[in-house]
Parts: structure tokens; sequence; C-alpha cells
């Protein structure tokens, strides 16, 4: 009797596991998400009705516009997969804040995080030394090829592993046409479509650091031991109108990836995600944000007027 009483009490001790705050968070949202019922996506079918997809001409090679109840109100060879460039940047973020790492260690850039692919340049030179946090806040905001690639570099087990993860989640995710080769999103072989990007986004929207990040204006960090301050802005031009309100972006861009955009926002009231790949020009992913917003305004006034 005295025996098992004592087992009793052993089960019944609490028991303290370390863990990652950022990644603690994202799971209890996760978790209280779920939990909640989901919204039906008829839901928003009757706010949509006046919307025409013929009337939206974009010059994205790929879109795709998706509400929060995963309703589609317009899509556009959204299954096609293709470069991503630094759209993976959120990914590589999503990895880093699972870990159990410490967001205030410093980290040195070196010459291997050096862009030896399309020779990029960056302000970061060998030797600057951030905070694992600072990285990803730059990776994310700026879009800092050596800022992702000292993150990957200094994981344990290295950047091979990094780039398991990267996939590894990915998968988790039901993104099934998505691959990750590298952690910066200079390498042609990062590729996805529009919808597994949707989910790229619903999934780094649970972030609350990814969500900050992404969507500060600029940032000032001290690099270098008894020089000046650096000014990094963030790569999203969006963010300084007065006619957005945007929860998360992240911008990419190389060559054989064009301009690239994805975006949580609310346009007339309504949380959007936005996914625009391949854009032919520095300022086609901005115009075709517009047309879209001006496109669902136009759409949800026509509606109201009806009803």
């Amino acid at each position: 009797m005295f025996k098992k009483t004592l087992l009793t009490c052993f089960l019944l001790l609490p028991i303290t596991i370390p863990t990652n705050t950022h990644a603690v968070e994202s799971d209890r949202m996760s978790r209280q998400s779920a939990e909640q019922k989901k919204p039906e996506r008829s839901s928003g079918i009757k706010l949509w009705r006046a919307l025409n997809p013929k009337k939206l001409q974009l010059q994205s090679t790929a879109a795709l516009v998706v509400d929060r109840f995963g309703n589609e109100l317009y899509s556009k060879n959204a299954d096609q997969a293709r470069p991503i460039a630094s759209i993976t940047k959120l990914m590589t973020a999503m990895v880093i804040l699972d870990s159990p790492l410490p967001m205030r260690q410093e980290l040195v850039i070196t010459d291997e995080d050096r862009d030896l692919l399309r020779m990029t340049g960056s302000r970061l030179k060998p030797g600057a030394t951030l905070t694992r946090e600072q990285l990803i806040k730059l990776a994310l905001m700026s879009s800092e090829n050596r800022a992702a690639s000292a993150l990957a570099r200094t994981f344990p087990a290295g950047r091979k592993r990094f780039i398991y993860l990267m996939n590894k989640k990915a998968l988790s995710l039901g993104m099934r046409n998505t691959k990750f080769t590298d952690p910066t999103g200079l390498d042609v072989g990062n590729s996805s479509t529009p919808r597994d990007l949707h989910k790229l986004v619903q999934a780094a929207m649970r972030y609350p650091f990814i969500r900050k990040a992404t969507t500060s204006r600029s940032a000032q960090v001290y690099p270098y031991l008894k020089k000046g301050q650096l000014r990094f802005a963030n790569t999203n031009r969006l963010l300084n109108s007065e006619s957005w309100d945007i929860s998360l972006s992240k911008t990419g861009y190389i060559n054989e990836a064009g301009r690239c955009l994805v975006m949580q926002a609310q346009v007339s009231g309504q949380e959007l995600t936005i996914i625009l790949l391949n854009s032919f020009g520095k300022m086609t992913p901005y115009g075709d944000s517009n047309r879209i917003r001006k496109w669902v305004e136009q759409g949800i006034n026509v509606n109201s007027g009806s009803t």
C-alpha cells in the first residue's frame, strides 16, 4: 500500500522542460485556433458575390487571393510550382523560432555567409556581430541574405540539417508542392505554388515575432564595435501607404523568380491573404496589390448597396 501511494505521488509531480518562448506562443495559439469552431466557407461567399475575376487584370504570372474562411476570391496558375526567391526566409525564420536556441546569443558573420552564387552585396561584412533575434528580423524585414545564411550556418548539426528541417516543416503544413534548397532564397531550387504559399503565410501568422518583424518599417543595429549604427528598411513599400493595413508581408526577387510578394492584409475590414509570383518589373507586385484592393473594395460596395 505504501509503495502504491508513493508511486502515485511521484507520477503527480510537475516536470519542467526548457522551451523556446517564441515556439511556445506559436503552439499555444495553434491549439487555441484548432479548438475554436472553424468558420464555414459559406460564411464569406455572399460577401464576394459581386466580384468578377475576369475584371481583375493582374500582371503577375501566378496569383492567389483567399479570405479568412478559405474562400478563393481569385486564382491564377495557383498550382504551378515556380521559384519563390526570398519568400523562403519565412520558413527560415520559423525553423529557428521552433528551436530552443537562445535568441539573444551573438552570432558573427563570416566569409561563409557571402553570396557566391549571385554575388549580391551586403552591409553585414565578415566580423559583423548581431544577436540571433536581430539577424532573424533583418532577414525578414530587409531580406538580408547574409543574416539568413548565418542563421542556418550556426544551427546545430549545420546547414544541411537546417534545410532538411525546412522541408520537413513544409510537409507538416501540407505544402506538398514545395521544395527548399537553401535558407536565403538565392538558389533557384527554392520553389512553391501560390496555394502552398497560402499555407506558409497562415503558419507564419501564428508567430508574433514574424508578424512584427515583417511589418516593421525600419530597424537600427550596431554590428561593429566602436562604429555607428546601420539602418535597414523594409522591402515592402506598401507599408508606407495609408491605404494598406498589413499584418504580415515578405518580398522576394531573383531573375528566375521575378518579383514576388506575399501578404496578409485587411481590405475593407476583411482579412485577406495575397500571393503574387513572377511579376515583371520592380513596381508590378505593388501595382497588382493595389488592383486587388480596389477590386475587392468595389465588390464590397456593390454588394452592400444591393442588400
